[in-house]
């Protein structure tokens, strides 16, 4: 005989406990159970943001939130005017969680550990009689007169509501599939380009902010973000990159990962703009020798190696460069090539674009349109973010939404 329980939660990541938490304080009569297929809960909780947990971002208005978004960007619109940012800074301290805004607008627990998260979530399933089962891998999904059948590994159970919130998990996706749903085929998102390349062979570790266009075969732009870009041993990461991981998701992926990129490391300067601040230099330090000063507040590495990819001699001075000179050292700053020649995975904010098709969810409830009383939260949807914190604030407003409408 199946156990019967009122609401079953299966996931036992973010949005999973969210949900249930919520769930239970509006709801306590209800019997509500998480099933997690492994023997932890709360994995990507404790590993996000260096193991301090990026609880979400520091944006306060719907619309500039959504645009963070490369898949959901329409479909949360909606759910952001019902719970965001200063609900979830809410939501946490009146549980005795205090947050703190970082410079970029990334939002941490003070303690600086995921840990005091994870604690909440634990001490308030306890506190709300919500029951957590581990190692409940979900094999099988079906309907039965009005009732979800669910088969664990080990135990059957049953249940009048549903919740799928188990991220991106291929065999979930296959039962959601037999119950009528659309996936979209997963790709990856938010990776790190590989490149190798005597420009920036020897600069892993520095950063600074740049544009980066993705060219395609025409040299036509298909993609530009910007922002701090970060040399690794690999080749190049930092916000810049991975923005346009994220949004160019489908775009780099039938390309196997083998395109080029054009970097302009003055951001937004022009190429008249930078020939311009060059005759000036020609003529205020004509002494001086260009590979020695760093200009344009680049770090002096980086302008050492751009000026050596010019083809410019060290002991070249302003005075002595000829017209080909300054054209050469504008090109390498302001449109640099590289080959990317594959990816790397981003470990600790591991994302994958692709879920459950949106069409096929009521984004005021996040209840499927195909069956009745299945509701999702999280990234089990087809939706996904940039780093940052927003992957997370997706799955507090989702699990919050579906807690108040089940």
């Amino acid at each position: 005989m199946p156990k019967n329980l009122d609401i079953i939660i299966i996931g036992g990541g973010a949005a999973g406990f969210f949900t249930a938490i919520n769930a239970a304080e509006k709801t306590p009569h209800l019997k509500i159970v998480i099933l997690e297929r492994g023997k932890e809960v709360l994995t990507k909780v404790k590993i996000s943001g260096g193991g301090r947990c990026n609880v979400t971002h520091a944006e306060f208005l719907p619309k500039e939130l959504t645009q963070n978004y490369p898949r959901g960007e329409k479909e949360l619109l909606g759910p952001f005017h019902t719970f965001m940012t200063g609900d979830t800074i809410e939501w946490f301290e009146k549980r005795g969680v205090e947050l703190k805004i970082e410079e970029d607008g990334r939002m941490f627990p003070t303690s600086n550990s995921s840990q005091t998260i994870i604690d909440c979530f634990l001490s308030e399933t306890k506190r709300l009689g919500v029951e957590v089962l581990l190692s409940q891998p979900v094999k099988e999904i079906q309907k039965n007169e009005g009732r979800y059948i669910l088969t664990t590994s080990t135990d059957t159970f049953s249940a009048e509501k549903i919740v799928v919130t188990t991220g991106s998990n291929p065999k979930i996706w296959k039962l959601l599939k037999d119950l009528g749903h659309s996936i979209v085929p997963a790709v990856p998102s938010l990776f790190t380009f590989n490149i190798k390349d005597s420009r920036i062979a020897d600069l892993p570790g520095l950063s600074t902010n740049a544009s980066v266009k993705v060219l395609d075969k025409n040299g036509k732009t298909v993609l530009e973000s910007d922002g701090p870009l970060l040399i690794t041993h690999w080749g190049m990461s930092g916000p810049a990159i991975l923005k346009l991981s994220a949004w160019g998701a489908r775009i780099l992926d039938p390309l196997k990962y083998n395109f080029t990129i054009e970097v302009n490391w003055l951001n937004t300067l022009t190429e008249e703009d930078v020939l311009d601040s060059l005759k000036n230099l020609k003529i205020l330090q004509g002494k001086q020798t260009i590979y020695k000063y760093a200009q344009f507040e680049l770090p002096k590495r980086l302008w050492q190696s751009i000026v050596k990819a010019a083809g410019i001699a060290e002991t070249l001075t302003w005075a002595e460069a000829t017209r080909e000179n300054f054209q050469n050292l504008a090109n390498q700053l302001i449109a640099a090539i590289f080959e990317v020649n594959g990816k790397s995975t981003f470990k600790e904010e591991f994302v994958t674009a692709g879920g459950v098709d949106l069409k096929e969810v009521n984004f005021k409830t996040f209840e499927s349109r195909i069956c009745k009383n299945l509701f999702f939260a999280g990234e089990v949807l087809d939706i996904d973010a940039i780093t940052g914190g927003f992957n997370f604030q997706n799955a507090w407003t989702s699990g919050y939404i579906v807690s108040q409408n089940l």
